[in-house]
């Protein structure tokens, strides 16, 4: 796949989280693609559902297994803005999807500082698609939220 291909989706995704900045949540969004079409699409719904759990990944994982109809993701890329949590990781690794490919790193969270296997062992990572355009609008959203402060 080509970087023009991966950062088409990667845009896809970047829409979703612009939809979870209006809606004054942490702005990260995900989109699963088979095929070459966007089967699933979501955004942060933590605080609109009061939900710890309610991450881009795991709303994406939800619709596309859906729509897929089961539970695996084979054949998937799941296209996030930001290195998905341990939760999120564990989950992609559950559905088997076949790529990973996320916009900008998470220092503080992100599922690359432990240690172990949270993906499945032959999903294909590749990180930094999109990566100052992923992270100026995690970093807008904290800068914003803290001079609210």
């Amino acid at each position: 796949m080509t970087d023009s291909y991966d950062e088409r989706f990667m845009r896809a995704a970047i829409d979703e989280a612009k939809k979870a900045l209006a809606k004054k949540e942490i702005p990260v969004g995900a989109v699963i693609v088979c095929n070459n079409m966007i089967v699933a699409r979501a955004h942060n719904l933590t605080e609109t559902l009061n939900d710890p759990t309610a991450h881009a990944e795991m709303q994406a994982i939800t619709a596309a297994a859906n729509w897929l109809g089961g539970k695996y993701l084979s054949g998937c890329t799941v296209y996030v803005t930001l290195e998905p949590c341990a939760m999120c990781a564990g989950a992609i690794g559950w559905s088997q999807a076949d790529r990973l490919v996320y916009g900008a790193s998470d220092p503080k969270k992100g599922y690359t500082l432990l240690r172990g296997r949270l993906l499945h062992p032959k999903t294909k990572v590749l990180p930094g698609i999109l990566e100052a355009e992923c992270g100026s609008l995690i970093a807008g959203f904290f800068k914003t939220l803290r001079s609210a402060l």
